[in-house]
């Protein structure tokens, strides 16, 4: 069984978390169509459905092509991905300080 990311437990479970997520994982990286469908189990029509949506409010630009490849980044001039980006990083630094805090009860 797949453990859920933090967001996507936040969040919740559906084809457009599951996109953003990786997509806010892989922010630093450009990123195909196919990327995403072999790293994110939705099908291919939810992950068109919804990569329509992202690029129409913004959140993935188109980047370049490599070939018949096109390849995409996220926006992270966009507000919206600031905020999802912010609630991203606090949800890891926030598991991450409940672990630590529960190792050093464990060695205590």
């Amino acid at each position: 069984m797949e453990k859920n990311s933090l967001f996507i437990t936040l969040v919740g479970d559906t084809a457009k978390t599951r996109v953003l997520d990786y997509i806010l994982t892989e922010r630093e990286l450009e990123f195909s169509k196919t990327d995403c469908l072999r790293n994110v189990s939705v099908s291919r029509a939810s992950l068109y459905t919804t990569w329509k949506e992202l690029l129409k409010n913004e959140l993935l630009l188109f980047s370049r092509n490599i070939g018949n490849v096109q390849l995409y980044t996220l926006n992270k001039a966009n507000p919206i991905v600031k905020k999802l980006m912010e609630i991203d990083d606090l949800l890891i630094l926030h598991d991450l300080q409940k672990r630590r805090k529960k190792k050093i009860t464990q060695l205590a």
